[in-house]
C-alpha cells in the first residue's frame, strides 16, 4: 500500500555514492516490498538503514536525534565499513549514548551553528520517533538538505496525524498523555530507558499532495512516502484491539492517509 511523491535524478551520482542514477527511491521501497503493518517499519529499520547504504553507496551516516538510544551500537556488523555519527539537541542524553560512537550537538531544526554541524557532513542521515517532537521539522528538512553531501539520502521514520491514537495523543494536555503512556509502557517512565518527550506533530502526515511541495522547498530532487498502519497500543486491551486491527486494515487497503499510523519519508539530494 505505498505511494510514490517522486521526480528522478538523471545526473550521475557524486563520486561518493555510486548506485545508478536509475534506482529510484520508488524502486528501491518496491524492492523492499514492505507490508501494509506498522510492525514491519519498527522489524526492518535498522535493515532499511543499512540497505540503502549499501545500495547507493553511502559511507557517512547520521543519526538524528538518536541520544542516548542510537539504532545501531558500537562494533555492530551491519555497520562494516561505514562511519556513524549520533547527533542530539541534548548534550545530556548524547551523554548517555554509548561510548565508541561518534557524538554531534546541534539543533536539527535550529540555525546549524553549532561547531559540530558542518554542511556536506554526511552522506545518509536518519531518524526514528523523532520528527514528531521537533518544532519546525521544515527547517529540519532544509536543515538536512545542507548538511548531506550531493547525492545524499535521508530518511525519516515517525507516527503520523490522524490515527486516532496520535491524534488523541495530540489533542489531550501532554500531562495526561506521559501518564497513559506511562501506565501502558512502564520502561517509558522518567529515568527509564525510554522516555517521553512532549509530541508536536508538525508535518507529520502521510499526505504526499500536501508534503512534496514542502520537501521541494527543502531542495531535495526526489521523495517516497510509506505509509504504514496499526499500532500496539492497544495489545493489552482485547476487543478494542481486534477492532482497531480491522479499521486499519480496511485503511490499508483502501490507502486511507488520513488514518495511517507511521510512515517513512525518503528524500535525495541531487548530485
Amino acid at each position: 500500500m505505498s505511494a510514490i511523491i517522486e521526480r528522478r535524478v538523471t545526473a550521475p551520482l557524486g563520486s561518493r555514492n555510486t548506485a545508478s542514477p536509475g534506482i529510484s527511491l520508488k524502486g528501491f521501497f518496491a524492492e523492499l516490498a514492505p507490508d501494509w503493518h506498522s510492525q514491519w517499519a519498527w522489524d526492518h529499520y535498522d535493515a532499511t538503514i543499512v540497505t540503502l547504504a549499501r545500495r547507493y553507496g553511502l559511507a557517512e551516516l547520521c543519526e538524528v536525534g538518536g541520544g542516548r538510544d542510537p539504532g545501531f551500537q558500537p562494533g555492530n556488523p551491519a555497520l562494516k565499513g561505514l562511519s556513524l555519527t549520533v547527533n542530539d539537541i541534548d548534550q545530556l542524553e548524547l551523554d548517555f549514548a554509548p561510548n565508541g560512537l561518534k557524538k554531534a550537538r546541534f539543533d536539527i531544526a535550529g540555525d546549524l551553528s553549532e561547531p559540530d554541524a558542518k554542511p556536506g557532513s554526511f552522506d545518509l542521515m536518519f531518524s526514528r520517533m523523532v520528527f514528531e517532537h521537533v518544532d519546525g521539522v521544515e527547517r529540519a528538512w532544509a536543515n538536512i538538505h545542507t548538511l548531506l553531501r550531493p547525492g545524499g539520502i535521508a530518511l525519516a521514520f515517525f507516527p503520523t496525524l490522524y490515527a486516532p491514537v496520535f491524534t488523541l495523543n495530540h489533542m489531550i494536555p501532554e500531562s495526561l498523555s506521559r501518564r497513559i503512556v506511562h501506565a501502558l509502557f512502564p520502561n517509558r517512565r522518567d529515568g527509564g530507558g525510554d522516555p517521553k518527550f512532549p509530541a508536536l506533530y508538525d508535518w507529520c502526515i502521510s499526505n504526499e499532495r500536501k508534503v512534496l511541495p514542502m520537501l521541494l522547498r527543502a531542495g531535495f530532487a526526489e521523495a517516497h512516502i510509506q505509509p504504514f498502519w496499526g499500532h500496539g497500543y492497544f495489545e493489552r486491551m482485547p476487543g478494542i484491539r481486534q477492532v482497531d486491527h480491522a479499521f486499519n486494515l480496511m485503511a490499508a487497503r483502501l490507502d486511507i492517509r488520513l488514518f495511517s499510523t507511521y510512515a517513512f519519508v525518503a528524500v535525495r539530494k541531487a548530485p
